[in-house]
């Protein structure tokens, strides 16, 4: 009798495994590096492999998952529309001759993404995390109407205690205070953790909750954004989650290198916009209606021309991707790239070859250490690959870099969320800030340059001497770099 259940159980299985291959082929119409990487899944450990589909296997339907009717009251669609025809027809007005050399990529980012171009921003740069979070905290102190966080990873542990203790005093003081994180991002984090914010009028909400503690059938299309919005006026972007290890307290990975910006301007009202929009689809009772203090008139705080563009599994198009393709398309002298995974699809590779080649200054930045092993062995061998081609690459050896960044010429650069891997491009929710000002790339690439003398270079003749461990390693965690 156990005999004849396992095996009308495995009997089941196996059906199942080939009904997916049949979605996966014909129906869902994935890449092809991406269905053959499940189908390996699938057919080499069928029972755990199934299981595997059921959890981060599946497309996300992409109709209607942003909506906010508020969205046609901010006038970003009709600015758009603006910038669009007085592009078609050489008439846009820039502030700085730095911005008008990119407006090819200026015209992709409108049209494909609503990505309106601001003129009049200040930037900040913040390259430790101390640092960053002491000017944050310093400015949430300052909000007297209202407060947006947003994070892939909020920890109550230190930091996110102290951050917490000044929402409370704002709460008390009347700011509306709205918290939004990811709920696999911050899986140890609950909303019982903000009891005392919610009681005095806070709203807290996770990004695609768990149906139960670790059953989620959108497991695999996490909110990895980092927003935070303060009174409409002060905004921070970048790759700085909450938690203790960003301020460097975690053994594993020492010092904690990333990048964050601190934006004023007009682009506010984009970044606004975009937190709204995730708000709105995580909540279904305390949804935001437009209001103008959400968007209040903005004098002109600098001179920094930049667009604020986000992607996601809701999208046609892979519009950060796209974006960074451009970028280094554009590229007439140097390509710098720090990035803490680099598994690039075919087109992304092709395209820094094809820099390499043709004689540009390529150069790729790297973790020493991996926070994800099988990722960490994949990028040592793509980034191995273009050393071939001739492009530097540089191992940072004082800490764990997470920063995600590109710059070209010193010139135009981006800054945000966007790992240079197949889930940032197609799976999780992103957005990045596209800045097109000389002095502003030109801070970026001096720190780049910083963290090249706390790196060590790798080398072609390193590379070809790695031990026969490392080949293996690399070449099984390249045959799962579609699915990781």
């Amino acid at each position: 009798m156990g005999i004849s259940i396992w095996g009308i159980f495995f009997s089941t299985i196996i059906v199942l495994n080939i009904f997916l291959a049949v979605v996966l082929i014909f129906l869902e119409r994935r890449d092809a590096s991406a269905t053959w990487a499940w189908l390996m899944v699938l057919f080499f450990i069928p029972v755990v492999g199934f299981i595997i589909y059921l959890l981060l296997g599946r497309q996300l339907r992409r109709r209607h998952l942003f909506r906010w009717e508020g969205k046609k009251k901010i006038g970003i669609e009709k600015l758009v529309d603006y910038q669009l025809e007085a592009l078609d027809e050489h008439r846009l007005e820039f502030r700085e001759k730095d911005s008008e050399a990119f407006k090819d990529l200026i015209y992709m980012n409108l049209k494909n993404n609503q990505a309106v171009l601001t003129q009049d921003n200040a930037v900040k740069i913040f390259n430790d995390g101390r640092e960053k979070f002491d000017s944050l905290i310093e400015d949430l102190k300052t909000a007297k109407d209202h407060i947006h966080i947003q994070y892939y990873i909020l920890r109550m542990d230190d930091l996110g205690k102290e951050i917490y203790e000044v929402l409370l005093t704002k709460a008390k003081n009347g700011v509306k205070v709205r918290v939004l994180y990811d709920d696999m991002g911050s899986r140890k984090t609950k909303k019982h953790h903000f009891k005392e914010l919610i009681a005095l009028g806070g709203e807290v909400e996770s990004f695609f909750p768990s149906i139960m503690p670790l059953i989620n059938p959108r497991l695999n299309y996490r909110n990895h954004r980092k927003i935070v919005v303060i009174d409409g006026r002060i905004g921070y972007i970048g790759g700085f989650n909450v938690g203790d290890e960003y301020l460097g307290k975690d053994r594993k990975f020492g010092y904690w290198r990333d990048t964050h910006l601190r934006l004023e301007g007009s682009s506010l009202h984009p970044l606004q916009t975009r937190f709204i929009l995730d708000w709105n689809q995580a909540s279904s009772h305390h949804s935001i209606e437009y209001d103008d203090r959400y968007f209040p008139a903005i004098p002109q705080k600098g001179n920094v021309s930049l667009q604020i563009v986000s992607s996601g599994p809701d999208e046609e198009w892979e519009q950060i991707k796209n974006g960074y393709l451009k970028l280094i398309a554009m590229a007439k002298k140097s390509i710098y790239i720090q990035t803490p995974y680099f598994i690039p699809d075919a087109s992304f590779l092709d395209s820094l070859r094809i820099a390499c080649l043709s004689g540009l200054d390529v150069r790729i930045m790297i973790p020493n250490k991996p926070d994800h092993m099988f990722v960490y062995w994949a990028t040592y061998s793509y980034v191995g690959q273009l050393l071939r081609a001739g492009a530097k690459a540089y191992i940072y050896e004082n800490g764990f870099i997470h920063t995600k960044m590109i710059v070209i010429d010193g010139e135009a650069s981006t800054v945000g969320t966007a790992n240079i891997d197949v889930r940032s491009f197609k799976l999780n929710f992103e957005v990045n800030a596209f800045i097109y000002d000389h002095a502003t790339s030109k801070e970026l690439a001096g720190l780049f340059e910083q963290d090249m003398k706390l790196s060590s270079e790798l080398t072609y003749e390193l590379y070809k001497d790695r031990t026969r461990l490392i080949k293996m390693k690399e070449s099984f965690s390249r045959l799962l770099s579609p699915i990781l």
